[in-house]
């Protein structure tokens, strides 16, 4: 467990699936950020975040349990790709600006880090999510390449998606 000001992370269980579901399924219904189907359900979206080792989910939580935000990571590929690493984040809207997005975003490079991955790789990161492209900037991560008009974004139409990468061998 971390904590970072009045964020403290830890590991998920199944036991929090119900706190974190509620700003899974906003943040795909907002169609800005992610391309999991529009009709996602709670499960097929269980089956998806709450990551199996050899990757990891977190959720970051307030001082009095209440699950702000979750985060999950592991091998981008598997097989010969698995010494890179990847990681998803949501925040739930209500908690945005206090650092949630930051601390789940370093826990995660430290974690990929420590676990020997080499690389970490974002296959998809929308153009237009400003706020999430500045974080992994100030995190050392690249934009690699951007695949034009790879996303619908329901506000912008069609918009880029970025790659982006923070070399960890040295």
């Amino acid at each position: 467990m971390t904590s970072s000001g009045d964020v403290i992370l830890r590991e998920a269980t199944e036991a929090d699936w119900p706190a974190i579901w509620p700003f899974v399924a906003a943040v795909v219904a907002d169609g800005e950020t992610y391309a999991y189907p529009l009709d996602l359900t709670s499960e097929e979206a269980r089956g998806w975040w709450l990551e199996s080792p050899p990757g990891r989910c977190v959720v970051a939580v307030d001082g009095s349990g209440a699950v702000l935000g979750s985060a999950k990571m592991g091998p981008n590929r598997p097989g010969r790709g698995a010494h890179i690493g990847t990681a998803s984040f949501m925040v739930d809207a209500a908690a945005r600006g206090r650092g949630v997005g930051r601390a789940l975003a370093v826990d995660a490079v430290e974690w990929l880090r420590d676990s020997g991955f080499r690389g970490i790789q974002f296959n998809a990161v929308v153009s237009t999510n400003v706020p999430a492209v500045r974080l992994w900037q100030s995190l050392g991560f690249s934009i690699i390449g951007t695949v034009p008009e790879a996303f619908d974004s329901r506000t912008h139409g069609l918009v880029g998606l970025h790659v982006m990468y923070l070399d960890l061998s040295s």
